[in-house]
């Protein structure tokens, strides 16, 4: 049978891909469905389930870094948007009761704060995707929208302990230090995990058996041993790379969780009643996020991008009413209500996404008088000064290009890297280098030049990133010239295509090259200067 759930899952989940609609609204459409001709949630659903949750956990463990969650600009809003949205939720949720929905009518005051919490916590799943597809992951907007997340998500987490019914045991705090102990292993496990699978399945090891599985076999909430765990890897070079690979399965595993809290009850007519009333409040959260991010000297842009992203209702929301659910706070039938309106402002939020930077311009005027002055620095206009070429993809090919353009025509080249290592690199060795990500539009709406852009090089290591480089390049900077690499003569066609005035094949270049040097080596014969200087370049 669980085979048969997992594939109605996967039919309703493409249907909702089909009109464009996040996956996830589908699985939990699909849990109501199934519910409604009988099915009950299994072992293995459930199963699936908690890994997927436990991967959530620790991913978010992973990307815990203090020092930007610290900011004000982060923790400040997470902080203030929880408690006010917190309020003015559990005010409206009052509100339908006193009207006389049954469903809502026989609360009391901390069951409606817990719905109230609930309600205040925005998806970290749809955030991550929608930011993935617009290339906004690495952009302030981004980071700082992933920030407020991790926040609200360190929140639930803290319900979750004070909900826990279980009583730790007198080995609770020796398997809190011993994972904490064990930081140094968990590094070098990292360090030697490769790049493949192994790196996934030690994620797996690390979330589930030794996080999760440590602090349940303790009377802990599992949920916190895997969070636990992931902040015992956080500091270590790779594990962004671990939670990138991570990500895919984290989602695949959750279709467990959202197919389990359909399966466990179709919502009666009342939960449709207050999932309507509750996604009219979706502007005026995102509308307080913005606020909230412009208090704190976030550009207007930024502000705007990052409470779009955030205008949603979140998984959390219902890892929270399920935590009410089986502390005997809430009955079933409001998680379905939550469950509703989580599947809701996924719809709305891949509505507005779309429109969002048309929404932007048309606003842009009214939203600027909210601007503080001066901004952060992070969020300042970026001022090119005088150079006349711009290098994006500060690796080695980017550096060679960099350096021959230096030596040739001074300093009047700028590269840029989304990589905060490696442009520290390039300025300790004299570079003029800018951290950016050059798929995103804020970095180009923030460069500020003093005269014309002659020539853009782009050397990232994505012939996709490349052809998306070419895109915002003819769009901010169309008359500038553009030259990118490629790895294949197939590509070195398609940028072409694409209106690139120089594409050159990196391999084939680079072996005339050595070809060149080779025989001016061996029979003194001299090298091709222009084939040298292009494999260079």
């Amino acid at each position: 049978m669980d085979i048969v759930l997992i594939v109605v899952a996967f039919a309703f989940g493409l249907l909702a891909a089909r009109v464009h609609l996040p996956p996830l609204v589908g699985y939990l459409v699909a849990g109501f469905v199934l519910h409604a001709f009988g099915f009950a949630p299994t072992t293995a659903i459930e199963t699936l389930s908690d890994v997927g949750v436990y991967l959530l956990l620790f991913g978010i463990g992973l990307k815990l870094k203090v020092g930007f969650l610290a900011r004000p600009a982060v923790w400040g809003t997470a902080t203030i948007q929880m408690i006010v949205f917190s309020a003015l939720a559990a005010s409206v949720v009052l509100a339908v009761g006193v009207l006389g929905l049954p469903l809502a009518s026989r609360l009391d005051t901390g069951q409606v704060l817990i719905l109230g919490l609930a309600f205040s916590f925005s998806s970290t799943v749809l955030a991550v995707k929608l930011l993935d597809t617009m290339n906004e992951s690495g952009s302030l907007a981004g980071r700082a929208a992933v920030g407020v997340l991790i926040i609200q998500d360190v929140f639930a987490v803290g319900f979750l302990v004070i909900t826990s019914d279980t009583s730790p045991t007198l080995w609770a705090i020796p398997m809190v230090l011993l994972i904490v102990a064990l930081r140094p292993t968990f590094g070098w496990l990292v360090a030697h995990s490769g790049h493949g699978e192994l790196l996934v399945l030690l994620g797996f090891v690390l979330a589930v058996g030794i996080g999760a599985g440590g602090f349940d076999a303790v009377g802990l909430k599992p949920e916190l041993g895997a969070l636990l765990a992931g902040l015992a890897v956080s500091t270590h070079p790779r594990a962004g790379e671990m939670a990138d690979r991570l990500l895919d399965f984290k989602d695949l595993f959750l279709i467990g969780f959202f197919l389990s809290i359909g399966l466990a009850g179709t919502p009666p007519l009342g939960a449709y009643l207050v999932a309507a009333v509750m996604l009219l409040l979706i502007p005026i959260k995102g509308a307080l996020f913005f606020a909230l991010f412009a208090r704190f000297r976030l550009r207007t842009r930024t502000a705007f991008h990052s409470s779009m992203t955030l205008s949603t209702y979140s998984e959390f929301g219902l890892i929270v009413a399920s935590a009410g659910l089986a502390a005997g706070y809430l009955d079933q039938d409001w998680v379905t209500t939550v469950a509703v309106a989580v599947a809701g402002s996924f719809v709305l939020a891949s509505i507005g996404n779309t429109a969002r930077y048309r929404l932007y311009g048309a606003l842009s005027g009214r939203l600027g008088i909210l601007e503080r002055q001066p901004p952060l620095p992070e969020d300042a206009v970026l001022d090119c000064g005088y150079a006349v070429v711009l290098v994006l993809g500060m690796g080695r090919v980017g550096v060679g290009a960099y350096d021959e353009i230096a030596l040739r025509r001074g300093a009047v080249v700028v590269g840029i890297d989304r990589s905060e290592e490696i442009v520290a690199i390039n300025i300790g060795e004299g570079r003029n280098a800018i951290r950016g990500d050059a798929l995103d539009r804020d970095l180009w709406e923030r460069l500020r030049f003093r005269t014309e852009v002659e020539l853009i090089l782009i050397a990232t290591d994505s012939h996709t990133s490349n052809l998306e480089c070419v895109a915002r390049a003819k769009e901010y900077l169309p008359d500038a010239q553009i030259g990118v690499i490629a790895k294949y003569l197939d590509q070195v066609v398609e940028l072409n295509d694409a209106g690139v005035g120089v594409a050159r094949n990196l391999y084939e270049e680079a072996g005339q090259g050595l070809a060149d040097d080779a025989i001016a080596t061996v029979w003194g014969t001299e090298s091709s200067g222009d084939d040298g200087e292009s494999a260079q370049a």
